[in-house]
């Protein structure tokens, strides 16, 4: 009878371990195979130490980056602007932060890390498109990517017209130097007038096979639009996502067209997965859609390492 026992026992041990196993195997596999992150979350780790800081995302488990300008290269309009605005922000590095393509290169291979995208500005991607698309080359991006437009640039109605046309101009450029052009949203022109948004003149001014879209999902809904609605009314065109969570549903304060809207709204950013956007749906409709990459940014973040790690757990978990 004790032996009897003990073979029931044993062979229904060995029964749940073969269920937990089979499990285990058919458990559904994260939606993102890879995540990603922008640079500009962590920018005083990088001033410090830029090895340092890369270390760290590779440690949490990052695959990709996204860079962010200006680059030694940039033209002069965007340092000295860049200049105006990071005596504020407390630190000044950018791009590659002190070393040339071929050192960044080096530095993201140690690290096991590829950049698919960077960040420039428009004078750059007008006047020295060709310098930019060399570095990309260097380090492995596909992506240049306009993450605001200038404010004189977008006024009104007329200028985002006209803002389309450069972006046509910028983005058959870009296919020439054997690269691709997106725009990256920020909040303004997401407000419907007389039934359209300001953003609609540029998606309905561009050749989709000339011009890529990166939706950052923070700035989309502080602005007031639907994430979900536009990846799929304008499926194939968003390539690239910045994935930010709201601890509550916040709207700028005013048309969100100008820096310090945004830099009011950082404090109501979280980890992903810790706020009030459905993120599992709206990753879900992305890849789709379309979608390629996923970026974490959390700008200028605290405690980058408590923060990120968080984010990239929640992503890698659903």
């Amino acid at each position: 009878m004790l032996n009897r026992r003990k073979f029931i026992q044993n062979t229904g041990l060995a029964s749940l371990a073969t269920i937990a196993s089979t499990n285990k195997i058919w458990a559904n596999p994260s939606m993102l195979n890879k995540v990603g992150i922008q640079l500009f979350s962590v920018p005083k780790m990088l001033n410090e130490n830029f090895d340092g800081a890369l270390a760290m995302l590779a440690e949490i488990g990052f695959k990709e980056i996204e860079m962010y300008g200006p680059y030694p290269f940039s033209t002069d309009l965007a340092k000295k602007y860049w200049s105006s605005v990071t005596g504020s922000l407390g630190f000044e590095g950018s791009g590659f932060f002190g070393k040339s393509s071929t050192e960044i290169a080096s530095s993201l291979k140690s690290h096991g890390l590829s950049v698919p995208s960077m960040h420039t500005d428009l004078d750059t991607l007008q006047k020295k498109l060709g310098l930019l698309a060399d570095a990309a080359h260097k380090i492995g991006a596909k992506y240049v990517v306009l993450p605001s437009i200038p404010e004189d640039h977008r006024k009104t109605i007329d200028d985002y017209k006209k803002t389309a046309e450069a972006f046509n101009k910028i983005g058959a450029e870009a296919v020439k130097n054997g690269i691709r052009f997106a725009y990256h949203n920020h909040g303004y022109g997401l407000q419907v007038s007389n039934g359209k948004m300001p953003l609609d003149f540029i998606l309905e001014g561009t050749d989709p096979n000339l011009v890529f879209l990166e939706m950052d999902l923070y700035w989309t809904t502080a602005g007031g639009a639907n994430p979900i609605e536009l990846l799929k009314k304008h499926s194939g065109r968003y390539k690239m996502m910045h994935v930010k969570d709201m601890k509550q549903k916040v709207h700028f304060s005013g048309d969100g067209g100008d820096a310090s809207q945004w830099i009011a709204l950082f404090p109501f950013m979280s980890s992903a997965g810790d706020g009030i956007l459905d993120l599992n749906n709206i990753l879900k409709v992305a890849k789709e859609n379309g979608t390629q990459h996923f970026f974490v940014e959390q700008d200028m973040v605290l405690n980058p390492e408590i923060a990120l790690k968080r984010s990239y757990n929640y992503l890698k978990s659903i």
